[in-house]
Protein backbone atom coordinates (compact mmCIF):
# COMPACT_ATOMS: atom_id res chain seq x y z
CA UNK A 1 0.00 0.00 0.00
CA UNK A 2 1.40 3.21 -1.11
CA UNK A 3 1.83 6.26 1.05
CA UNK A 4 3.07 9.35 1.73
CA UNK A 5 6.71 10.09 2.91
CA UNK A 6 8.88 13.45 3.93
CA UNK A 7 10.87 13.42 0.71
CA UNK A 8 7.77 13.13 -1.80
CA UNK A 9 6.16 15.49 0.33
CA UNK A 10 8.49 18.39 0.07
CA UNK A 11 8.82 17.20 -3.55
CA UNK A 12 5.01 18.32 -3.95
CA UNK A 13 5.92 21.87 -1.86
CA UNK A 14 8.94 22.81 -3.57
CA UNK A 15 7.62 22.21 -7.04
CA UNK A 16 4.19 23.92 -6.40
CA UNK A 17 5.73 26.86 -4.48
CA UNK A 18 8.21 27.41 -7.32
CA UNK A 19 4.73 28.87 -9.08
CA UNK A 20 2.93 29.75 -6.63
CA UNK A 21 3.24 33.36 -4.12
CA UNK A 22 1.59 31.10 -1.41
CA UNK A 23 2.92 28.76 1.41
CA UNK A 24 1.87 24.96 0.51
CA UNK A 25 1.45 22.04 3.27
CA UNK A 26 1.59 18.71 2.78
CA UNK A 27 -0.07 16.08 5.07
CA UNK A 28 -0.11 12.73 5.24
CA UNK A 29 -3.11 10.52 6.41
CA UNK A 30 -2.77 11.19 9.93
CA UNK A 31 -2.96 15.27 9.76
CA UNK A 32 1.00 15.36 10.25
CA UNK A 33 2.14 17.69 8.39
CA UNK A 34 5.44 15.73 6.31
CA UNK A 35 6.14 18.89 4.01
CA UNK A 36 5.79 22.75 3.67
CA UNK A 37 7.41 25.87 3.10
CA UNK A 38 7.57 26.90 6.41
CA UNK A 39 10.21 23.94 7.69
CA UNK A 40 9.03 24.80 11.67
CA UNK A 41 5.97 23.04 10.59
CA UNK A 42 7.42 20.03 9.80
CA UNK A 43 5.93 16.95 11.90
CA UNK A 44 3.35 19.21 13.65
CA UNK A 45 -0.60 18.24 13.55
CA UNK A 46 -2.51 19.97 11.05
CA UNK A 47 -6.62 20.55 12.42
CA UNK A 48 -8.15 21.21 8.84
CA UNK A 49 -6.47 18.44 7.60
CA UNK A 50 -8.05 16.32 10.11
CA UNK A 51 -11.37 17.68 9.40
CA UNK A 52 -10.17 16.86 5.52
CA UNK A 53 -9.63 13.28 6.36
CA UNK A 54 -12.91 13.15 8.51
CA UNK A 55 -15.12 14.13 5.68
CA UNK A 56 -13.43 13.26 2.89
CA UNK A 57 -14.44 16.80 1.28
CA UNK A 58 -12.50 19.88 0.52
CA UNK A 59 -12.25 21.94 3.65
CA UNK A 60 -12.25 25.86 3.29
CA UNK A 61 -10.38 27.86 6.70
CA UNK A 62 -11.10 31.86 7.23
CA UNK A 63 -9.21 33.77 9.23
CA UNK A 64 -11.84 33.39 12.34
CA UNK A 65 -11.52 29.75 11.92
CA UNK A 66 -7.88 29.65 12.19
CA UNK A 67 -8.32 30.87 15.12
CA UNK A 68 -9.93 28.29 16.84
CA UNK A 69 -8.05 25.56 15.48
CA UNK A 70 -4.47 24.39 16.24
CA UNK A 71 -1.56 24.86 13.96
CA UNK A 72 -4.59 25.94 11.12
CA UNK A 73 -3.63 29.07 9.03
CA UNK A 74 -6.54 30.55 6.39
CA UNK A 75 -6.59 28.54 3.37
CA UNK A 76 -8.17 25.05 1.37
CA UNK A 77 -7.13 22.10 2.41
CA UNK A 78 -7.74 19.45 -0.55
CA UNK A 79 -8.25 16.01 0.09
CA UNK A 80 -5.13 13.65 -2.02
CA UNK A 81 -6.21 10.65 -3.85
CA UNK A 82 -4.22 7.70 -5.36
CA UNK A 83 -6.45 4.87 -6.86
CA UNK A 84 -9.52 6.50 -5.22
CA UNK A 85 -8.05 6.14 -1.93
CA UNK A 86 -7.18 9.30 0.36
CA UNK A 87 -4.06 9.11 1.26
CA UNK A 88 -3.41 12.94 2.61
CA UNK A 89 -4.23 16.50 2.37
CA UNK A 90 -2.84 19.39 0.31
CA UNK A 91 -2.97 23.03 2.04
CA UNK A 92 -2.50 26.10 0.45
CA UNK A 93 -2.08 29.35 2.92
CA UNK A 94 -4.36 32.40 1.83
CA UNK A 95 -7.29 33.99 1.47
CA UNK A 96 -9.82 30.71 0.31
CA UNK A 97 -11.55 33.56 -2.07
CA UNK A 98 -8.46 34.02 -3.83
CA UNK A 99 -7.16 30.69 -4.05
CA UNK A 100 -10.10 28.88 -5.56
CA UNK A 101 -9.19 29.41 -9.10
CA UNK A 102 -5.93 27.24 -9.03
CA UNK A 103 -6.59 25.06 -6.33
CA UNK A 104 -7.79 22.24 -8.18
CA UNK A 105 -4.97 22.35 -10.67
CA UNK A 106 -2.77 22.30 -7.53
CA UNK A 107 -3.94 19.33 -6.04
CA UNK A 108 -4.19 17.73 -9.72
CA UNK A 109 -0.45 18.54 -10.15
CA UNK A 110 -0.19 17.08 -6.39
CA UNK A 111 -1.74 14.10 -7.90
CA UNK A 112 0.53 13.25 -10.81
CA UNK A 113 3.66 13.53 -9.37
CA UNK A 114 1.96 11.09 -6.46
CA UNK A 115 1.00 8.59 -9.37
CA UNK A 116 4.42 9.21 -10.88
CA UNK A 117 6.50 8.35 -7.62
CA UNK A 118 4.04 5.41 -7.32
CA UNK A 119 5.26 4.18 -10.64
CA UNK A 120 8.60 4.71 -10.04
CA UNK A 121 8.70 2.61 -6.64
CA UNK A 122 6.24 0.04 -8.52
CA UNK A 123 8.89 -0.52 -11.32
CA UNK A 124 11.71 -0.73 -8.75
CA UNK A 125 10.39 -2.88 -6.83
CA UNK A 126 9.40 -5.19 -9.53
CA UNK A 127 13.21 -4.97 -11.18
CA UNK A 128 14.66 -6.39 -7.16
CA UNK A 129 11.85 -9.34 -7.55
CA UNK A 130 12.61 -10.42 -11.00
CA UNK A 131 16.79 -10.10 -9.73
CA UNK A 132 16.10 -11.92 -6.68
CA UNK A 133 13.82 -14.45 -8.62
CA UNK A 134 16.82 -15.42 -11.47
CA UNK A 135 19.22 -15.72 -8.95
CA UNK A 136 17.04 -18.19 -7.12
CA UNK A 137 16.00 -20.16 -10.57
CA UNK A 138 19.43 -19.92 -11.22
CA UNK A 139 20.46 -21.52 -7.78
CA UNK A 140 19.71 -24.59 -5.94
CA UNK A 141 16.12 -25.41 -5.63
CA UNK A 142 15.81 -23.51 -8.71
CA UNK A 143 13.24 -25.66 -10.11
CA UNK A 144 10.62 -24.89 -7.41
CA UNK A 145 6.69 -25.14 -8.78
CA UNK A 146 6.09 -21.95 -6.88
CA UNK A 147 9.39 -20.01 -8.00
CA UNK A 148 8.39 -20.98 -11.66
CA UNK A 149 5.11 -19.94 -11.27
CA UNK A 150 5.89 -16.57 -10.02
CA UNK A 151 8.76 -16.30 -12.65
CA UNK A 152 6.00 -16.41 -14.81
CA UNK A 153 4.00 -14.05 -13.21
CA UNK A 154 6.16 -11.60 -13.52
CA UNK A 155 6.79 -12.16 -17.25
CA UNK A 156 9.89 -14.15 -17.03
CA UNK A 157 9.33 -16.49 -19.48
CA UNK A 158 10.96 -19.47 -17.73
CA UNK A 159 10.24 -22.28 -20.62
CA UNK A 160 12.06 -20.39 -23.39
CA UNK A 161 15.28 -22.30 -24.34
CA UNK A 162 18.53 -19.90 -23.82
CA UNK A 163 22.17 -19.07 -24.30
CA UNK A 164 24.25 -17.79 -21.37
CA UNK A 165 26.89 -14.96 -21.97
CA UNK A 166 28.95 -14.67 -18.86
CA UNK A 167 30.67 -11.20 -19.55
CA UNK A 168 34.16 -9.96 -17.77
CA UNK A 169 34.14 -6.27 -17.95
CA UNK A 170 37.28 -4.19 -16.65
CA UNK A 171 37.76 -2.48 -13.60
CA UNK A 172 35.44 0.80 -12.59
CA UNK A 173 32.55 -0.09 -15.78
CA UNK A 174 28.93 0.04 -15.20
CA UNK A 175 27.25 -3.76 -14.45
CA UNK A 176 23.65 -1.97 -14.11
CA UNK A 177 23.91 0.17 -17.12
CA UNK A 178 24.89 -2.32 -19.19
CA UNK A 179 22.51 -5.00 -18.24
CA UNK A 180 19.74 -2.00 -18.91
CA UNK A 181 20.84 -2.00 -22.17
CA UNK A 182 20.96 -5.76 -22.80
CA UNK A 183 17.20 -6.12 -21.48
CA UNK A 184 15.73 -3.03 -23.36
CA UNK A 185 17.67 -4.30 -26.65
CA UNK A 186 16.81 -7.72 -26.67
CA UNK A 187 13.54 -8.52 -25.63
CA UNK A 188 12.55 -10.97 -23.04
CA UNK A 189 16.32 -11.53 -22.18
CA UNK A 190 17.71 -12.18 -18.30
CA UNK A 191 20.42 -10.53 -16.16
CA UNK A 192 21.71 -11.40 -13.66
CA UNK A 193 25.46 -9.68 -11.56
CA UNK A 194 27.12 -12.48 -10.82
CA UNK A 195 29.92 -9.78 -9.22
CA UNK A 196 30.92 -6.41 -9.04
CA UNK A 197 32.63 -6.87 -12.98
CA UNK A 198 30.90 -9.79 -14.30
CA UNK A 199 27.04 -9.84 -15.59
CA UNK A 200 25.46 -13.53 -16.79
CA UNK A 201 23.20 -12.78 -19.90
CA UNK A 202 21.30 -15.44 -20.68
CA UNK A 203 19.65 -14.29 -24.11
CA UNK A 204 16.38 -16.15 -25.93
CA UNK A 205 17.83 -18.76 -28.07
CA UNK A 206 15.98 -17.96 -31.24
CA UNK A 207 18.33 -15.08 -31.25
CA UNK A 208 20.87 -15.21 -33.38
CA UNK A 209 23.93 -13.27 -32.66
CA UNK A 210 27.57 -12.69 -34.26
CA UNK A 211 29.75 -12.72 -31.26
CA UNK A 212 32.83 -10.75 -32.03
CA UNK A 213 30.11 -8.03 -33.54
CA UNK A 214 28.37 -8.10 -30.56
CA UNK A 215 31.56 -7.15 -28.76
CA UNK A 216 32.23 -4.39 -31.33
CA UNK A 217 28.53 -2.91 -30.50
CA UNK A 218 28.91 -3.24 -27.43
CA UNK A 219 32.36 -1.32 -27.07
CA UNK A 220 30.91 1.81 -29.32
CA UNK A 221 28.56 2.44 -26.57
CA UNK A 222 31.54 2.69 -24.08
CA UNK A 223 31.37 -0.61 -22.03
CA UNK A 224 35.22 -2.54 -21.97
CA UNK A 225 34.46 -6.13 -21.78
CA UNK A 226 37.64 -7.84 -21.19
CA UNK A 227 36.52 -11.50 -22.57
CA UNK A 228 33.24 -13.09 -22.46
CA UNK A 229 32.23 -16.58 -22.02
CA UNK A 230 29.38 -18.59 -24.15
CA UNK A 231 27.44 -21.19 -23.21
CA UNK A 232 25.19 -23.83 -25.14
CA UNK A 233 21.98 -23.48 -25.95
CA UNK A 234 19.84 -24.44 -22.32
CA UNK A 235 16.09 -26.07 -23.41
CA UNK A 236 15.29 -25.80 -19.41
CA UNK A 237 16.43 -24.27 -15.89
CA UNK A 238 18.18 -27.73 -15.21
CA UNK A 239 19.82 -26.88 -17.89
CA UNK A 240 20.71 -23.49 -17.87
CA UNK A 241 21.96 -23.53 -14.27
CA UNK A 242 24.36 -26.38 -15.63
CA UNK A 243 25.85 -24.25 -18.54
CA UNK A 244 26.11 -20.94 -16.31
CA UNK A 245 28.34 -23.29 -13.86
CA UNK A 246 30.44 -24.43 -17.19
CA UNK A 247 30.40 -21.05 -18.15
CA UNK A 248 31.67 -20.02 -15.12
CA UNK A 249 34.85 -22.21 -15.16
CA UNK A 250 35.27 -21.24 -18.92
CA UNK A 251 35.75 -17.92 -17.97
CA UNK A 252 38.46 -18.57 -15.37
CA UNK A 253 39.90 -21.07 -17.74
CA UNK A 254 40.61 -17.62 -20.29
CA UNK A 255 41.44 -15.47 -18.04
CA UNK A 256 44.20 -18.22 -16.86
CA UNK A 257 45.27 -19.67 -20.26
CA UNK A 258 43.79 -17.41 -23.04
CA UNK A 259 44.20 -14.13 -21.95
CA UNK A 260 44.47 -12.39 -25.13
CA UNK A 261 41.13 -14.25 -26.50
CA UNK A 262 38.15 -12.12 -25.73
CA UNK A 263 35.36 -15.06 -27.01
CA UNK A 264 35.75 -18.17 -25.75
CA UNK A 265 32.95 -20.26 -26.76
CA UNK A 266 32.02 -23.92 -24.68
CA UNK A 267 31.88 -26.37 -27.93
CA UNK A 268 35.46 -25.00 -28.91
CA UNK A 269 36.94 -25.32 -25.28
CA UNK A 270 35.07 -27.88 -23.51
CA UNK A 271 37.44 -30.68 -23.31
CA UNK A 272 40.12 -28.13 -21.88
CA UNK A 273 38.33 -26.43 -19.54
CA UNK A 274 37.36 -30.40 -17.69
CA UNK A 275 41.03 -30.74 -17.53
CA UNK A 276 41.93 -27.46 -16.45
CA UNK A 277 39.43 -27.82 -13.62
CA UNK A 278 41.90 -30.86 -12.35
CA UNK A 279 45.20 -28.94 -13.13
CA UNK A 280 46.33 -29.60 -10.05
CA UNK A 281 45.74 -33.08 -9.53
CA UNK A 282 48.86 -35.43 -9.83
CA UNK A 283 47.51 -37.41 -12.65
CA UNK A 284 47.94 -34.55 -15.22
CA UNK A 285 51.51 -34.86 -14.94
CA UNK A 286 52.06 -37.51 -17.57
CA UNK A 287 49.95 -35.54 -19.51
CA UNK A 288 51.94 -32.67 -19.21
CA UNK A 289 55.27 -34.08 -19.46
CA UNK A 290 55.97 -34.53 -22.63
CA UNK A 291 54.95 -31.31 -23.85
CA UNK A 292 57.85 -30.06 -20.70
CA UNK A 293 60.30 -32.33 -22.69
CA UNK A 294 59.90 -29.82 -25.76
CA UNK A 295 59.99 -26.46 -23.68
CA UNK A 296 63.26 -27.45 -22.17
CA UNK A 297 64.87 -27.40 -25.37
CA UNK A 298 62.95 -24.67 -27.16
CA UNK A 299 64.68 -21.07 -26.07
CA UNK A 300 62.79 -19.17 -28.70
CA UNK A 301 59.59 -20.78 -28.28
CA UNK A 302 59.36 -21.87 -32.08
CA UNK A 303 58.48 -25.67 -31.58
CA UNK A 304 56.22 -24.48 -29.38
CA UNK A 305 54.21 -21.91 -31.80
CA UNK A 306 54.67 -24.37 -34.31
CA UNK A 307 52.62 -27.00 -32.40
CA UNK A 308 50.07 -24.72 -31.55
CA UNK A 309 49.33 -23.75 -35.34
CA UNK A 310 49.55 -27.56 -35.88
CA UNK A 311 46.31 -28.28 -33.36
CA UNK A 312 44.71 -25.21 -34.27
CA UNK A 313 44.95 -26.64 -38.51
CA UNK A 314 43.83 -30.18 -37.59
CA UNK A 315 46.93 -31.41 -38.44
CA UNK A 316 47.08 -29.94 -41.67
CA UNK A 317 50.33 -29.95 -42.98
CA UNK A 318 49.87 -27.24 -46.04
CA UNK A 319 47.47 -24.75 -44.23
CA UNK A 320 49.71 -24.63 -40.63
CA UNK A 321 53.17 -24.23 -43.20
CA UNK A 322 51.36 -21.26 -44.28
CA UNK A 323 50.00 -20.07 -40.88
CA UNK A 324 53.38 -19.84 -40.06
CA UNK A 325 54.92 -18.37 -42.84
CA UNK A 326 57.31 -21.38 -43.24
CA UNK A 327 57.92 -24.03 -46.49
CA UNK A 328 56.24 -27.56 -45.80
CA UNK A 329 59.99 -29.18 -45.45
CA UNK A 330 60.46 -26.45 -42.75
CA UNK A 331 57.43 -27.94 -41.18
CA UNK A 332 58.33 -31.33 -41.01
CA UNK A 333 61.03 -30.41 -39.65
CA UNK A 334 59.82 -29.08 -36.74
CA UNK A 335 57.38 -31.62 -36.34
CA UNK A 336 60.28 -34.38 -36.27
CA UNK A 337 62.44 -32.31 -33.83
CA UNK A 338 59.21 -31.97 -31.38
CA UNK A 339 58.49 -35.61 -31.87
CA UNK A 340 62.39 -36.62 -30.71
CA UNK A 341 62.08 -34.27 -27.87
CA UNK A 342 58.64 -35.33 -25.93
CA UNK A 343 58.71 -38.97 -27.50
CA UNK A 344 55.37 -38.52 -28.69
CA UNK A 345 54.28 -38.84 -32.31
CA UNK A 346 51.74 -35.65 -33.52
CA UNK A 347 51.66 -37.35 -36.41
CA UNK A 348 49.44 -40.20 -35.27
CA UNK A 349 46.03 -39.41 -34.01
CA UNK A 350 46.91 -40.53 -30.26
CA UNK A 351 49.99 -38.72 -30.04
CA UNK A 352 48.07 -35.52 -31.58
CA UNK A 353 45.42 -35.57 -29.49
CA UNK A 354 48.08 -36.15 -25.97
CA UNK A 355 50.07 -32.91 -27.00
CA UNK A 356 46.56 -30.80 -28.32
CA UNK A 357 45.27 -31.19 -24.77
CA UNK A 358 48.86 -30.70 -23.10
CA UNK A 359 48.82 -27.13 -25.48
CA UNK A 360 45.25 -26.30 -23.55
CA UNK A 361 46.47 -26.19 -20.51
CA UNK A 362 49.52 -24.10 -21.66
CA UNK A 363 49.61 -20.23 -20.82
CA UNK A 364 49.87 -18.15 -24.01
CA UNK A 365 53.45 -16.74 -22.01
CA UNK A 366 57.07 -17.31 -22.71
CA UNK A 367 58.44 -21.00 -22.16
CA UNK A 368 60.52 -20.27 -19.42
CA UNK A 369 57.27 -19.32 -17.38
CA UNK A 370 56.00 -22.81 -17.52
CA UNK A 371 56.29 -24.88 -14.12
CA UNK A 372 59.37 -27.56 -14.62
CA UNK A 373 59.01 -30.99 -15.13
Amino acid sequence: MFELDHDLAQDIVDRTMAILPYNVNVMDSQGLILGSGEPERINTRHEGAQLVLANGRVVEIDEPTACRLKGVQPGINLPLLHDQRLIGVLGITGDPALLRTYAELVRMTAEMLVSQRHQQAEQQWRRQRCDDLLALLLGEGGDSPRLVDEARQMGLKPQLARTPYLFELAPGQNVEALSAWLLSRYPDSWCVSAAQTSLLWCRPATLSLDNPRLLEKLASQGWSILRVAVGGQADGLPGLRRCYRRVGGLLAYGRDILPDTRVLTLDRYRLPVMLWRHRNDDALDELLSPLRKVLAKDSNGQLIATLRSWCDHDGQSQACADALGIHRNSLRYRMERITELSGVDPLRLDGMLSLYLAVQLLPQQPASQFPPE
